[in-house]
């Protein structure tokens, strides 16, 4: 299935009829956004926008093509602008190809139809371009998620094996597990073992997208499906086709979309938001969240059907601190990465730090480990971290970990890790949701329940 590509076009043209001759033809494609302008100021004034193509008359009342052309190439160097011109003087369209144009046209009867021609193959080319782009981020995460998950311990060589196994089928997995311990590299690295590991690898975390927003995230709006929708999106369901598709935090979608994902899922086609076509999609589904589902559908807040649907094959992620001396091989691996990346001297951990990170009980998990040892890294006076280095006495008082842990401690201490984030940030919730990579609605969520504050 082609999955739409839509393309931004601006069309500066003074005189009114032409312009809207070029943009009636160019609109019968419907994944094309089309703005006319009739001077190069007011085109200037909207390069923010940053549109794909713009076709650029020569002759305009406030400025000749080739100093606009300079201008839109100073300010945005790979859009593609398509010179059209009354003129049919060689050294004008020579002297435009020069300074970038993508092409000159020469206004008669058969412009329109070349426009056409010209627009596609550029579209082509952005999608060239972008496939290029998503194959070599993909290839980046296929070997940031097997380099992420190191460990010796019994519990990683059984999370070793599951991940095997769910990469030879397409069973839906449903990944749980406390923040931090590593839900999407396990989904990663999954799909990255799998058949579909030349596909997309797409990942929607429902809790940071607001809750009017998330069906059309999911399924695509057609244009005018609601104010603000401009242009035709797809959805990350078509955006997964032949891929995976990851659902973090499935357990904060509300009822309604509960009941609209389970039709999806039975049907395996979706309809975008404002249309009546339904669209087939072939993508592998792996979900994950924090919580208990079995219990979500127990309490009325998770349908019993849709929840039988998501549970596939099971995996559940140990917390850190139960994996023994995995803390150090990771801590090692993060220092090493942070200093390589940093052009910094290799860091390495004392004994003593040693011993004071295998005594912590990491309730933000392998995230917040990661972060303790890249701040360990530049406040440590030489190229070995002592125990003063480690941030750890602000989270929590050094004792031996706890057989068990109780909801309601575990949620105390990530109400300090965020505290103490929003502290060192000036209450920025944007930049604390960033930082600790959580939704920027848990942050929100846990201000307006009063377990933090922004000071």
């Amino acid at each position: 299935m082609s999955i739409p590509f839509p393309i931004s076009i601006f069309i500066v043209e003074d005189n009114a009829w032409y312009g809207e001759l070029l943009e009636y033809k160019l609109a019968q494609n419907p994944d094309y956004t089309i703005r006319r302008f009739t001077t190069a100021q007011s085109c200037l004034d909207n390069l923010g926008d940053k549109p794909d193509i713009i076709t650029l008359d020569y002759s305009l009342p406030d400025g000749k093509g080739d100093q606009v052309l300079q201008q839109i190439k100073e300010r945005l160097p790979n859009v593609a602008v398509i010179a059209i011109s009354g003129q049919e003087d060689i050294r004008t369209a020579i002297g435009m190809l020069r300074q970038g144009a993508y092409d000159y046209l020469v206004k008669d009867e058969e412009t329109v139809d070349r426009l056409w021609n010209t627009v596609g193959n550029i579209r082509k080319q952005l999608e060239l371009r972008q496939e290029n782009t998503r194959l070599r981020e993909q290839i980046g995460q296929k070997y940031d998620a097997q380099r992420a998950i190191l460990g010796e311990s019994n519990q990683i060589r059984q999370l070793y094996a599951l991940i095997e196994k769910a990469a030879r089928t397409n069973i839906t997995v449903s990944i749980s597990g406390e923040t931090g311990t590593g839900k999407e590299l396990v989904a990663k690295a999954i799909h990255y073992g799998s058949d579909r590991r030349n596909a997309s690898f797409v990942a929607v975390n429902v809790a940071a997208i607001p809750r009017e927003l998330v069906e059309s995230e999911l399924f695509g709006h057609e244009k005018g499906a609601f104010t603000g929708a401009v242009a035709r999106r797809i959805g990350r369901f078509e955006e997964a086709h032949k891929g995976t598709l990851f659902l973090d935090e499935v357990a904060e979608l509300d009822m309604s979309l509960q009941a609209k994902l389970l039709r999806v899922l039975q049907e395996r086609e979706v309809s975008r938001v404002g249309g009546s076509s339904t669209i087939p999609f072939d993508a592998r589904l792996m979900v994950a969240t924090h919580c208990d589902l079995a219990q979500e559908v127990q309490e009325g807040r998770f349908r019993e059907d849709l929840y039988y649907r998501l549970l596939g094959l099971p995996i559940v992620l140990p917390p850190l601190r139960e994996r023994g001396e995995d803390v150090l091989l990771l801590a090692d691996s993060f220092l090493g990465e942070f200093c390589k990346q940093n052009n910094m001297a290799t860091c390495t951990l004392s004994e003593a730090a040693r011993q004071k990170l295998l005594r912590y009980s990491f309730p933000g998990n392998v995230r917040e480990l990661k972060a303790v040892v890249e701040l360990a890294a530049v406040l440590a006076e030489h190229d070995q971290i002592q125990p003063q280095d480690l941030p750890l006495r602000h989270l929590q008082t050094e004792t031996a970990v706890p057989d068990v842990i109780s909801n309601e401690s575990l949620r105390h201490q990530m109400a300090a890790i965020v505290q103490r984030y929003l502290d060192a940030h000036n209450g920025n919730i944007l930049q604390v949701a960033a930082k600790l990579q959580i939704g920027k609605s848990t942050v929100y969520r846990m201000v307006q329940n009063n377990e933090v504050h922004i000071r």
